[in-house]
C-alpha cells in the first residue's frame, strides 16, 4: 500500500536505497509475491531468534559463547548495515575475528564425546577460516591462499561439512533440544541450496530479485540456529522429545530443502538443454578436429552451429537444445545436394538456410563423411603446420634463380603467394619508416597508372602481376653498383626509384599462420644504407601460365621512371 520502498524495508530489513540499485524501475510481479510471501516467513523466523535465553548456571567459557553468539546474530539482523559501509576488509577482519573465537569455543565447551569426532571439527573449522581468511588477503590486495572456481568451491563445502559436525556435537552433547538440532539440519541444507544456485551463469541474481529474496528468508534459519544454540547453553540433561508426528515434519522440511534445489536444476528433455551460446567465451576459438578429443567434439560444433561471429545470424537458433542441433548436423553430413541442405536448415528455423553448411563446421560430428573428400579437415595443429611447411618448401623448389652466374651482394629466391581474388601484387619497401603504412596505400593507389603495373610512393614500390595467377616466383639481389640490363628473354623491364629511410628494403615474408608473403626468408636489399636507390623489375609468363619475377636493388640517385622492354 505504501510503495515498493516500504514494501522493501519491511521485509528485507535493509535501506530503501537498495530498491533503486536493484530495481530501478520498481518490482515485477515475481519479485513482490516473493516479499509478501517472505514476509511472514521472516517474522515467524525473528520471533524464534528473539526468544529469551533459558535460565541456568554458565561457566566462563559457556558465558564467553553465549556472548559472541549473540554478537553474530546482532551482526546477521542489524550491525552488518553499519559495518557494511566501512571498506570491506573491516567487515571480513571481523567475521574472521568473531567467528575465529566462535570456533575455539565450541570445541571447548561442546561435549563432543570423541576424539576423532572434536578433530574433525577442529579440521572443518579450520578450513572455514582459511576461507575467510582468504577473502581478506584478497580484499587486503595481498597474496591469496588460492584462487579459482574449485578453491572457491571447497571454501564453501568446507562451511556445510563445519555445520553437519557442529549439529552432529550437539546431538552427542544432549543439551540442546530437537529443535534446535533441526535448525542446525535446515541450515545445512541452505548452505547446500546456495552453492548450486551460485554455480547458476550470473549467481543467484540471474534474472529478477525473487530468487534472492527467497534465498535471504530461508538463510535466517542459520540466525535461528545460532541464536537457539546461545539460549539453551546452560540446559543440563536430556530435553523433551518433540511429538512423532512434529519429528517427521521437521524430517520432510529438510529433504525438501536438500532435495528440491537439486531436482529444480534437472531441465525435462523439452527444455533446450543449450551448453554454448553464440556469446559463449569458450567458442571465439576454432580448434583443429584432431587436437580435440572425443568428448570435446559435439561442444565445437554446438558453438560454430550457434556463433554470431563477423555478424552474421547462426546457423541454428537458441531455441534448439543441443540434442536437436546435432541430429540437424549429422543430417547435413548426409545431405550432399545444396537444396537438400536448405531444406534442413529451413526445417530447423535457420536463419540463413541458403547458405547451408561448410564442410569445416561439420567435421566436428561427422569425420569419417567429411573425412573422406577433405583428409586435411581431420588434421591436428601439429599436422597441419607440418603440411604447410612441406607445402611452401616444395613450391620454393619449383622457383630457380634467372641469373645464376650473376650473384648480388644478397639474394634470395622463393615462391611469393599472393592473396587469392584480390591480391595487386607484392611490396618492395622500408618496413621501418614511420610513414610506411601510408606510403603503401599511396604504391597500392598509382599501381594502375601505368602499364607496367608499378605504383611508386617514396620507399614502398607495389608491383603488380601481369597473369591471372595466385602466387609467382620471385627472385631478389641486391648490388652496389648498376648490374648490366640483359632484358633478353623477359616480356617486361621497368626502373623506378625507391628511398629507405632507415637503412632497410625488403619484401614481406608469409608469416606464421598467414597466407601471403615469399615462402623463404628476404633479406635487406638496401646495401649502401640509408639514401636512395633504383629498383629494377623483370617479369615474364612461361608457357605453362606460371610467373616469374627478378627484383634488382642498386644504389642510385635518379628519379626517373624508365621502362626497358619493351
Amino acid at each position: 500500500m505504501l510503495g515498493d520502498p516500504w514494501l522493501w524495508m519491511a521485509v528485507e530489513w535493509s535501506p530503501s536505497a537498495y530498491v533503486e540499485f536493484y530495481a530501478r524501475d520498481g518490482f515485477d510481479t515475481p519479485t513482490t509475491v516473493a516479499l509478501i510471501a517472505a514476509a511472514p516467513v521472516k517474522a515467524a523466523l525473528l520471533w524464534l531468534i528473539l526468544r529469551a535465553p533459558a535460565r541456568g548456571p554458565l561457566d566462563r567459557r559457556a558465558k564467553a559463547l553465549r556472548r559472541l553468539l549473540y554478537l553474530a546474530v546482532a551482526y546477521a539482523l542489524v550491525l552488518w548495515y553499519s559495518i557494511m559501509l566501512l571498506p570491506a576488509a573491516v567487515g571480513t577482519a571481523f567475521q574472521l575475528a568473531l567467528w575465529t573465537a566462535i570456533d575455539v569455543l565450541y570445541l571447548l565447551v561442546i561435549r563432543w564425546r570423541s576424539r576423532v569426532l572434536r578433530a574433525a571439527a577442529g579440521a572443518m573449522f579450520a578450513v572455514q577460516l582459511a576461507g575467510t581468511a582468504n577473502e581478506l588477503l584478497d580484499e587486503l590486495d595481498l597474496l591469496e591462499l588460492g584462487s579459482g572456481g574449485i578453491v572457491e568451491l571447497g571454501w564453501m563445502l568446507s562451511g556445510v561439512a563445519a555445520a553437519v559436525v557442529t549439529v552432529v556435537g550437539q546431538r552427542r552433547d544432549g543439551r540442546w533440544s530437537r529443535g534446535t538440532q533441526a535448525a542446525g539440519w535446515l541450515s545445512v541444507g541452505v548452505y547446500a541450496l546456495v552453492i548450486p544456485l551460485n554455480a547458476l551463469p550470473g549467481g543467484i541474481f540471474s534474472g529478477n530479485l525473487a530468487m534472492p529474496v527467497l534465498v535471504d528468508a530461508v538463510g535466517l534459519v542459520s540466525t535461528v540456529w545460532i541464536a537457539a544454540t546461545a539460549r539453551e547453553l546452560p540446559v543440563e540433561g536430556l530435553p523433551a522429545g518433540l511429538p512423532p508426528a512434529r519429528r517427521r515434519v521437521i524430517r520432510v522440511a529438510v529433504a525438501a530443502v536438500a532435495v528440491l534445489p537439486i531436482i529444480a536444476l534437472i531441465h525435462p528433455e523439452q527444455t533446450p538443454h543449450l551448453t554454448y551460446t553464440g556469446w559463449s567465451m569458450d567458442c571465439y576459438d576454432r580448434p583443429n578436429f584432431g587436437d580435440l578429443k572425443p568428448a570435446e567434439r559435439d561442444a565445437a560444433f554446438l558453438c560454430r552451429a550457434r556463433s554470431t561471429e563477423g555478424g552474421v545470424p547462426p546457423m541454428f537458433p537458441d531455441s534448439l537444445s543441443d540434442q536437436q542441433i546435432l541430429a540437424y548436423g549429422r543430417a547435413l553430413c548426409r545431405t550432399k545436394e545444396h537444396d537438400g541442405q536448405k531444406a534442413i536448415l529451413t526445417r530447423a528455423g535457420s536463419a540463413r538456410p541458403a547458405w547451408g553448411a561448410d564442410p569445416w563446421d561439420l567435421v566436428y560430428v561427422c569425420p569419417e563423411i567429411i573425412g573422406a573428400t577433405n583428409p586435411e579437415l581431420l588434421r591436428s595443429t601439429t599436422e597441419t603446420e607440418a603440411a604447410n611447411t612441406a607445402y611452401v618448401a616444395e613450391e620454393n623448389a619449383k622457383c630457380r634463380d634467372p641469373w645464376p652466374r650473376t650473384r648480388g651482394v644478397v639474394q634470395a629466391t622463393a615462391k611469393y603467394f599472393l592473396f587469392v581474388d584480390g591480391d595487386h601484387g607484392y611490396l618492395v619497401h622500408d618496413p621501418e619508416d614511420e610513414a610506411a603504412d601510408e606510403a603503401a596505400e599511396q604504391a597500392m593507389d598509382k599501381v594502375y597508372d601505368d602499364s607496367t603495373l608499378i605504383g611508386v610512393a617514396g620507399s614502398a614500390v607495389l608491383v603488380g602481376h601481369v597473369a591471372d595467377v595466385v602466387n609467382l616466383c620471385l627472385t631478389v639481389k641486391a648490388f652496389r653498383t648498376a648490374p648490366p640490363r640483359r632484358t633478353a628473354g623477359w616480356d617486361q623491364v621497368s626502373e623506378v626509384p625507391i628511398i629507405s629511410r632507415s637503412g632497410r628494403l625488403t619484401v614481406p615474408e608469409r608469416g606464421e599462420g598467414g597466407e601471403v608473403g615469399a615462402g623463404a626468408p628476404m633479406p635487406n636489399l638496401a646495401t649502401a644504407g640509408k639514401g636512395r636507390y633504383r629498383l629494377r623489375v623483370y617479369v615474364r609468363v612461361d608457357d605453362a601460365g606460371e610467373e616469374q619475377h627478378l627484383v634488382v636493388v642498386f644504389p642510385g640517385a635518379s628519379r626517373k621512371r624508365l621502362k626497358l622492354k619493351p
